[in-house]
């Protein structure tokens, strides 16, 4: 299986190749665990920031981008790093990005200044972008059949969502006896098992005419990206300021003039054609929503369990696991209706789905408890798993062979800005309110720093409270909790809002397509 694929008619030709062997799956648990580990390095620091503080004593703004440089040079690089697989091979890059993604693990780990600690995660960012879009576009050239690749993709696909959602945990469990290098280690017997096993299991495949790779094209989808993902980001932690949102206007332009120049290439990373394709593009649009929709939902669920209800982080991350659950039930169901149910039918059900989970988690009060959160959040992610499939799916089918790379990018790419945005999007309008309402229970005669903390968060207001005699301090922890859950409800019912007008577009334009009709023109 080592050899490099040929022309793209031969790679794709089920009668030539029919069902996937014992070894091709073999393979798919070594991108899975690609998977796993890419998506768990988004959240395994979150719980290990005292450790890091204590030990490096990092500024506020060195922390920050500690936490943030890995997602930010993530989400630039996926176009570029896909277009480059398609030329140089997929394989090859993916075992690249293991190999580097092992070296900046350890460099993590062991670092002994801020400085060294953000530059490893960029490195690991770089990698991170390598191995990514290797993953899905290595799926559309293991299994052709297509009952076969759709239950590829859901694995694949479960292996980004548990990975996302384990990071806590994994990492929790870890800083019980271990330090906080340990997070990273992890990651380093498995892409050693990766690099071992890659060269073995895993086909070979680049175009058969590969294109000059557009350097200038890179740069400026690099331009376009982290502007916008920097943006949502401060958009999320309450500022709205010019320094949000000049980025975002600025990305956005920048990614115009990449468009512009992607349409008038002759070696573009990406191919706008793909775009006239409709299911193609809903599938885009549709995956951009469901993450918007799952990523919000865990911050907000995040900071009720943790602020409302006071639970230690990691007992917090444990209460995801239902949610991590009823994602794979939702994936197992899409499989199998996927056999007889067009594609149009299984997104919009998962879709309305997950904006019933979204009404769901609106019952929230101050003293509901964790019950909703987990219920809401199980029955979203039950639909999520429907509708992440399909449209992944849909994705891989219809983008030709030659182009997976950068169709998989695309694709993760939406991911990432659907996450961004829902963070930031639906964040703001919780912050929103609650600042809205927060300032009718701010006691009279509260010094002005106290105020604006108050207003700031929930977890300030609480800690302010406990500095205030009662029934004063009783009163303002109780009225910004209140003020917290009446933004949750409206930002969850904005959530679900949106989900059912997405299913209703979806519904409609995806009513002509079966996936096997696209690849019947292979």
């Amino acid at each position: 299986m080592s050899g490099t694929a040929g022309a793209p008619s031969a790679q794709d030709t089920k009668a030539t190749l029919g069902k996937a062997t014992y070894e091709e799956w073999l393979g798919l648990v070594v991108i899975v665990l690609c998977c796993v580990l890419v998506a768990m390095d988004i959240s395994v620091l979150f719980y290990a920031v005292p450790f890091v503080a204590a030990d490096l004593t990092p500024s506020t703004s060195e922390m920050l981008w500690v936490m943030d440089i890995y997602g930010f040079l993530l989400a630039g690089l996926l176009i570029t790093m896909g277009a480059l697989g398609d030329r140089i091979g997929r394989r090859r890059l993916l075992l690249f990005g293991a190999a580097g993604f092992g070296v900046a693990s350890v460099l993590a780990a062991y670092s002994s200044s801020p400085g060294l600690l953000i530059a490893s995660r960029a490195l690991l960012g770089v990698a991170g972008a390598t191995l990514a879009p290797s993953t899905l576009s290595l799926i559309r050239n293991m299994f052709h059949d297509e009952g076969q690749r759709r239950a590829a993709i859901g694995l694949w696909t479960a292996g980004f969502a548990a990975g996302a959602m384990l990071g806590p945990i994994t990492a929790g469990l870890l800083l019980e006896r271990f330090w906080w290098g340990s997070v990273f280690l992890i990651n380093v017997p498995v892409m050693i098992l990766v690099l071992v096993l890659g060269p073995i299991l895993l086909p070979e495949f680049r175009s058969p005419s590969p294109e000059r790779f557009d350097l200038f094209s890179a740069a400026l989808s690099l331009a376009a990206v982290l502007p916008v993902v920097y943006g949502a980001k401060r958009f999320a932690e309450g500022h709205l300021d010019w320094k949000s949102i000049v980025p975002v206007v600025a990305g956005l332009a920048v990614g115009a003039l990449f468009v512009r120049r992607q349409r008038r290439s002759r070696d573009p990373l990406i191919d706008t054609k793909l775009f006239r394709d409709r299911a193609f593009s809903t599938a885009i649009v549709t995956t951009t929503v469901v993450q918007f929709a799952m990523l919000g939902m865990m911050m907000l669920s995040s900071q009720y369990a943790l602020s409302v209800l006071g639970l230690r982080p990691f007992v917090a991350s444990m209460w995801q696991l239902p949610a991590i659950a009823t994602l794979f039930l939702g994936l197992t169901v899409a499989g199998v209706l996927a056999k007889r149910v067009r594609p149009a039918s299984i997104v919009c059900t998962g879709l309305t789905v997950a904006a019933v989970g979204f009404a769901v988690m609106s019952l929230v009060t101050a003293d509901s408890g964790l019950a909703i959160i987990v219920l809401g959040s199980s029955i979203m992610t039950s639909g999520v798993g429907m509708v992440v499939l399909l449209a992944t799916d849909v994705v891989v089918a219809t983008a030709p062979p030659e182009r997976a790379g950068s169709a998989s990018a695309l694709s993760e790419t939406s991911n990432e800005f659907g996450g961004a945005i829902g963070i930031a999007m639906l964040g703001s309008i919780a912050l929103t309110v609650y600042r809205r309402e927060v300032e009718d229970v701010i006691p009279p005669g509260l010094p002005a720093t106290a105020g604006e903390a108050t207003r700031g968060t929930l977890q300030a207001a609480m800690e302010v409270a406990k500095s205030l005699p009662d029934p004063a301090g009783a009163a303002l922890k109780q009225g910004s909790i209140e003020a917290f859950t009446d933004g949750l409800q409206v930002a969850v019912l904005t959530g679900s809002a949106i989900l059912l007008v997405v299913a209703a577009a979806a519904a409609i334009a995806l009513r002509p397509v079966r996936i096997d009709a696209h690849q019947a023109g292979e």
